[in-house]
């Protein structure tokens, strides 16, 4: 049976909308240089980019509560292995497939990369330590 703590999941999607925008920020000269997509941000997200921020991330704290409740993993240990595995096994698969077919920079890619490496690390141990 999975066991949820949804409390926990909302957390976890509060902090790494907050980590990912301190990563962003400290990012975002070099992004600006890198993609035009940031080139006119002026660092304050439209209230809908926010909420749909936080909702992606609600939705990968759903996963990956599910994943560790299904699999039992219950210490640090478990929940950083979890998060290396599905940070290797999806966003950077994903990110360099953008490398390859439609020629995104790679230090774009790596910036998106290192950001969901955090996000991967922070949910997964917070639904894990949080049960």
């Amino acid at each position: 049976m999975i066991d949820l703590n949804y409390l926990a999941i909302v957390v976890a999607a509060v902090a790494v909308f907050v980590v990912s925008a301190v990563y962003y920020v400290a990012f975002s000269g070099r992004l600006k240089q890198l993609s035009p997509a940031y080139a006119d941000a002026d660092g304050t997200p439209p209230p809908l980019v926010i909420v749909g921020e936080i909702v992606r991330s609600v939705v990968v704290g759903l996963v990956v509560a599910g994943l560790v409740s299904l699999i039992g993993i219950t210490d640090v240990a478990g929940a950083v292995q979890l998060a290396l595995a599905l940070w290797i096994g999806f966003p950077v698969v994903l990110l360099a497939g953008s490398v390859i077919h439609e020629k995104e920079p790679p230090m774009l890619a790596a910036i998106h990369s290192g950001d969901w490496l955090l996000k991967l690390l922070v949910i997964t141990l917070i639904v894990t330590l949080w049960r």
